[in-house]
């Protein structure tokens, strides 16, 4: 398939730049008054009243782990609340106060660059950087048309049929690894074994909890693995660039409106050439997806008399309805409608 990258509208660059200075700013204030609250006496809650360890998750994917890994020996703060886009997040004195004292930190570096200063002035020793349990891909398409998927870190192939390459901008990627369930699991097994490190008097039951998810998230694999298998297309459009990783590792193909950033805007052309492979590859279903606006994509379909459904990139539940678990058997469901699949 031939696509050209994404273009972005004049003013995105430079209201991508606006949202990060202000996010800096407000980040660095924040860091500014924990610092002077610290130091003002503030003790350490690495575990909280109930002798619990105080553990500080940077959104809903690094918050399910901990719960569920840590269980009622753990208390979880999520930095981003419940139905707000993660690229949005800006702290608050008190969420840096908590990232600084944490008895545990989970966050996915490049993610949300607001949690990355934090973390980086924490005195937390147990840290988990689940970008750092896998190597990142960058699912980008070049202006000469191809889609990519280039691991960032090492000269390998990733193991989904991509050969990798170290880029000059650093360890940057698509951040959506929990999308692949076998990626995910490999993120569960850092934050147990850094639990049980954190808290050696519990270490016991964060392996077995540990043990326990990951067996989850094989047999959730092979639920996407048997469920696609009879697939009659491979290819889905969906509203921005999320599902590199679920693509990557089930043989599908995903057409993207926009690109690993959610609110990039695409070019005319581009939406042409979205319409174009569409048609090709008799796509029936443009996806858009729960914490971002639909309205492009469902511009899209009706321009394709093309139906919509929600897939959802799983980077907050919105209202707190399912968990990790049934919103990807529901992505599982949507995609087989719209890929025909009769397995």
């Amino acid at each position: 398939m031939t696509l050209p990258r994404p273009a972005e509208s004049p003013s995105r660059p430079l209201g991508g730049l606006r949202r990060s200075a202000k996010a800096a700013a407000l980040t660095a204030t924040a860091l500014a008054a924990a610092l002077t609250l610290t130091a003002c006496g503030g003790s350490s809650s690495a575990q909280d009243a109930g002798g619990r360890l105080s553990v500080v998750a940077s959104f809903y994917p690094m918050e399910f782990l901990a719960s569920q890994i840590g269980g009622e020996h753990v208390k979880v703060t999520d930095l981003t609340a419940a139905g707000v886009e993660p690229h949005d997040l800006e702290l608050t004195a008190k969420q840096v106060g908590a990232v600084q004292k944490a008895g545990a930190v989970l966050y996915l570096k490049g993610l949300q660059p607001t949690v990355d200063k934090a973390v980086e002035q924490s005195r937390s020793k147990h840290i988990v950087d689940a970008a750092a349990t896998s190597p990142l891909v960058d699912h980008h398409i070049d202006e000469d048309g191809g889609e990519h998927g280039d691991e960032h870190g090492g000269e390998e192939a990733d193991g989904h049929g991509h050969a990798g390459h170290e880029h000059a901008s650093g360890p940057a990627g698509d951040p959506h690894i929990w999308l692949d369930p076998t990626r995910y699991a490999a993120v569960a097994k850092a934050v147990g074994a850094e639990f049980a490190e954190a808290d050696p008097a519990h270490a016991a039951d964060y392996e077995k909890n540990t043990a326990d998810l990951v067996a989850r998230l094989t047999a959730l694999d092979k639920e996407f693995q048997d469920g696609l298998k009879g697939s009659g297309s491979k290819t889905f459009v969906t509203s921005h660039a999320a599902f590199g990783y679920l693509a990557d590792h089930y043989g599908l193909e995903q057409i993207a409106i926009s690109g690993v950033d959610p609110e990039a805007e695409p070019s005319p052309a581009r939406l042409a050439e979205i319409q174009k492979a569409a048609r090709e590859h008799g796509v029936t279903t443009v996806f858009f997806e729960s914490l971002v606006s639909p309205a492009l994509a469902t511009t899209v379909a009706k321009d394709l008399k093309l139906q919509t459904a929600v897939l959802d990139p799983l980077e907050g539940i919105k209202g707190g309805k399912g968990d990790y678990f049934s919103v990807m058997r529901q992505n599982l469901t949507n995609l087989r409608t719209a890929l025909g699949a009769t397995s």
